[in-house]
């Protein structure tokens, strides 16, 4: 699929005749980095730009925090921003971070494993950059707990607050919190926001 990203205003959405396979899109993804490519249960692909400077620091951030409890907690995984999750719906999603208990994880196959996994987190983060529409993300959040995500947060620094998804229930805004709590599934997780607003 010869295509020139860099000629092309960002994000843009792509219909394959035919759609991709896991394999394909992975191939697609490695071939077309740093750009950051989702499907969705249609079979199209989104292609978004890279994350700038300051999103990556947050990025990091969070990632950071989310390995250093889930290594203290030791009952899960926690995945970085290049994981994409193949989800019950067919579509193939990334975050800024996840987690996963090890007894879904173990359960995988060791190829399963290697590729995008095809079991939906129980727990994520997304965050907003500059370049991210508030409604498409949104949108996303809501595919994250409709295809089994427990727990889901939307960190906005553009708007400087918090949504918090979960099953079942209305989605909570908080505005500029210093702190975030983890609930089940991580009930324990603690990550410190303040700094998240000062970058604006």
């Amino acid at each position: 699929m010869p295509i020139n990203l860099a000629d092309l205003p960002m994000p843009i959405t792509l219909r394959p005749a035919t759609p991709l396979s896991d394999d394909d899109l992975m191939r697609f993804s490695a071939q077309n980095k740093p750009y950051k490519i989702e499907r969705n249960k249609d079979g199209e692909l989104t292609i978004m730009t890279p994350v700038g400077g300051i999103g990556s620091t947050h990025e990091l951030d969070v990632s950071f925090a989310l390995k250093n409890w889930t290594i203290a907690n030791g009952t899960g995984i926690a995945f970085s921003p290049s994981t994409g999750f193949n989800l019950p719906d067919g579509s193939c999603l990334s975050s800024a971070a996840a987690w996963l208990p090890l007894t879904r994880w173990n359960a995988l196959t060791s190829k399963e494993q290697a590729d995008s996994p095809p079991l939906c987190p129980e727990f994520l983060i997304e965050i907003r950059s500059q370049s991210d529409s508030r409604r498409l993300l949104e949108a996303k959040m809501q595919l994250w707990i409709d295809n089994g995500a427990q727990l889901a947060w939307l960190i906005d620094p553009i708007e400087a607050n918090v949504a918090i998804y979960r099953p079942a229930e209305p989605t909570e805004t908080l505005e500029r919190p210093d702190l975030l709590l983890g609930h089940p599934p991580v009930a324990g997780f603690e990550l410190h926001t303040t700094h998240l607003w000062l970058a604006l």
